[in-house]
């Protein structure tokens, strides 16, 4: 499928693979840790890590050799991924979707300390744009599938 958003996701693997990633990001690198943290089964987790690590977005490094035991840390290519989990953190603290009575967890600039939010921003302008203000248009890499998909909604746009 020529889609970058499912090629992510294939990469991602699932929701557990997701959540990997996200304690990578928080600095969680053991597999213990990873249990702890998410309560995902030793098969799972197992599974999960040589996923994610034969899509090239962790690397596994010894950190013990008798008994020998890895530690798990984003590559490159891992961290390329790393954006998203504010952006599904923000989404889910506006959803009320934690759990919790405040948002879990605050993003920060390192070098500030200040509050660091996700948007959009105009490439001509410089200015922020909307989420719903957001179109999507044909690519350079586009095929006949992603011309079919935007003509759905070239399709509900004519209807609303």
């Amino acid at each position: 499928m020529v889609c970058s958003i499912a090629g992510v996701m294939a990469a991602i693997g699932d929701r557990w693979g997701l959540l990997i990633l996200r304690d990578l990001v928080c600095g969680i690198s053991r597999y213990e840790d990873f249990r702890q943290s998410s309560g995902v089964t030793n098969a799972t987790l197992s599974d999960r890590l040589k996923h994610l690590e034969a899509n090239g977005l962790i690397e596994r490094r010894r950190y013990q050799s008798n008994p020998e035991r890895f530690e798990y840390h984003l590559t490159p290519k891992g961290w390329q991924v790393a954006p998203m989990m504010p952006v599904l953190a923000q989404i889910g603290d506006r959803l009320q979707l934690s759990g919790a009575a405040a948002p879990p967890l605050k993003f920060v600039n390192r070098k500030t300390g200040a509050e660091v939010r996700w948007s959009f921003i105009d490439q001509a302008s410089g200015e922020l744009v909307s989420p719903s203000d957001l179109g999507i248009v044909e690519g350079p890499g586009a095929d006949e599938a992603v011309r079919w998909r935007l003509s759905h909604r070239k399709a509900a746009a004519g209807r609303s």
